[in-house]
């Protein structure tokens, strides 16, 4: 259990939030959003203990531990992956070393023996024997080979070190647990176990996501943090979301009579509260939501970017055809060979692999960025494509400010016209003018977004599309994707995205290809879909 009482914290002249009083119970996940700079960092740092608050406090249970994921992936580079792990749980972590050190020494007396004794009975009660098979279990769950749990740190790639920082963030089973953005540079089965991993976790979790299923999965509770208001309500992301949207539609009809507003409330909650059915925690959110009060639903003052697509013609019967395309990394891995398919009209199709570089290598084929190894590849006459690319790096390496930018990829130059869709992606103001150079990840997607809905596509190509985006962002965007008329190829990491999105799957895998018309939730509990892909990446 965590409790806040009266927190606030200002930078300044600026207040970032302050009068906050909140208690976090066992039991319970707590989902953390709120616009970029709203906080949620901030917040998290504050409950650790590695910020303090400018008033205020924070306290646990007596005797309670609480385990942080880590932010600094080179702390640990001269630590096995296995220690690093053990490192989690720092009680059971403090007896082994001093336990190591004891019996180390050559003068080893009687009060050493003593002391050794009680660091035994300590280790035991704490399951200390069972340590490192509960460690391998977790990095197993969470994609570390076996072969790797006792390499040196140092030696990991970035994305192979945030899965180890996870897993030692997990080890222990903690009383509190803070996890900041721990689905980054995870792929989707490996997301699936930590969905599945934390629905059952029994103790205090808050996290901080940017991925919508992972929030609906996991948690209990959403923590807003908006305009520097902090409110805890009851449900997770997509029910504070839809009933903010709710609350919102109801405050513009002002005309509508209290007992109306109060009974479409009442519906919704009705409504939500069945399909819960489908949750892993179904018992605990259901009764929640039973017990939520109206008047706690409030409309959010959330700004949501414009993002429109519009087709300036219909896709023909032709979209695309791929012959006997095959791709290489260049540390000679087999990305994928002789992949065949065509996209028929009306597609929105997700490709997965189980390399990353798969997806990003046959979209950079298909848009003629790169040339393949083999095979051949045809676009419809009729088919006009916008692409977003996963690195975007080298369109803002320039001083011109974000009109003149985006005025290098339009035919209507016009200042009115390119600050339209500026301000459709919430640049406004003197914002314009910043030079595209300083943007942050996710201004730079907001620009490339805008790029795109200027070239009236209809077929759109999609690299990682919600990477570096915040919630309003990635949900404006989905909304739009989803009413879409033309086509869609895209790539994510985003359970949510793909399976309201994309009506085809297609797998790369180095031993062919799987191609299967069904959502992507099919996809993933399909026996026959399971079976082919063990197949084919272990052709």
């Amino acid at each position: 259990m965590i409790t806040v009482n009266n927190l606030g914290i200002q930078f300044g002249k600026r207040v970032l939030f302050q009068d906050v009083n909140l208690k976090f119970t066992p039991g319970n996940c707590y989902g953390i959003i709120g616009a970029n700079g709203a906080g949620k960092s901030t917040l998290m740092r504050m409950l650790s203990g590695e910020l303090s608050p400018t008033h205020g406090t924070i306290s646990q249970g007596p005797g309670e531990r609480m385990s942080v994921l880590e932010q600094d992936h080179y702390k640990f580079d001269d630590c096995t992956v296995m220690n690093t792990v053990l490192q989690g749980h720092t009680v059971l972590w403090d007896i082994m070393q001093e336990k190591d050190a004891l019996y180390a020494k050559e003068d080893f007396s009687d009060a050493d023996g003593m002391r050794a004794s009680e660091l035994e009975e300590k280790f035991a009660e704490l399951e200390g024997w069972n340590a490192e098979s509960d460690a391998a279990a977790l990095l197993s769950g969470l994609g570390i080979k076996e072969d790797m749990h006792y390499a040196m740190m140092r030696d990991l790639s970035g994305k192979e070190k945030v899965r180890v920082l996870l897993a030692k963030a997990l080890f222990g089973n903690p009383d509190n647990l803070l996890l900041d953005e721990p689905t980054n540079d995870l792929d989707l089965d490996t997301v699936a176990w930590l969905e599945d991993y934390l629905s059952k976790f029994e103790n205090t979790v808050l996290v901080v996501s940017h991925d919508r299923h992972f929030l609906d999965s996991v948690c209990t509770h959403t923590l807003d943090i908006d305009y520097s208001r902090v409110q805890l309500f009851a449900g997770n992301y997509s029910f504070w979301y839809q009933s903010s949207q709710l609350a919102l539609r109801q405050q513009q009809q002002q005309n509508k009579k209290a007992e109306e507003k109060r009974k479409e409330l009442m519906e919704f909650i009705q409504r939500f509260s069945a399909n819960v059915a489908k949750s892993k925690q179904t018992t605990s959110r259901k009764k929640m939501l039973e017990k939520l009060n109206v008047e706690e639903i409030q409309p959010s003052s959330r700004r949501y970017p414009g993002i429109i697509f519009t087709p300036e013609r219909e896709p023909g019967n032709k979209i695309l055809e791929v012959h006997g395309l095959s791709a290489t990394a260049d540390d000679g891995t087999v990305l994928f060979n002789d992949v065949n398919f065509q996209i028929e009209k009306g597609d929105k199709v997700v490709f997965l692999s189980r390399d990353p570089r798969a997806m990003t290598a046959l979209f950079e084929i298909v848009m003629g960025n790169r040339k393949a190894d083999s095979g051949t590849y045809d676009w419809g006459q009729t088919i006009t494509t916008a692409y977003l690319p996963m690195d975007n790096t080298d369109f803002f390496r320039t001083d011109l400010n974000l009109v003149d930018w985006l005025c290098q990829f339009s035919s209507d130059t016009s200042e009115i016209y390119l600050k339209g869709f500026l301000g459709k992606m919430l640049f406004s103001g003197e914002e314009v003018l910043k030079k595209a150079s300083v943007l942050s990840g996710g201004e730079k997607m907001r620009c490339m977004i805008a790029r795109m809905m200027m070239t009236n596509a209809n077929t759109l190509v999609l690299d990682s599309p919600t990477n570096h985006l915040d919630l309003e962002s990635i949900q404006a965007f989905n909304n739009t994707l989803q009413a879409f008329k033309g086509n869609i190829l895209m790539a994510s990491h985003d359970h949510e995205f793909i399976q309201t999105v994309c009506n085809r799957v297609i797998e790369l895998t180095p031993g062919g290809i799987i191609d299967k018309m069904m959502d992507y939730d099919d996809y993933i509990t399909d026996e026959r879909v399971l079976s082919a892909r063990e197949r084919l990446y272990n052709a």
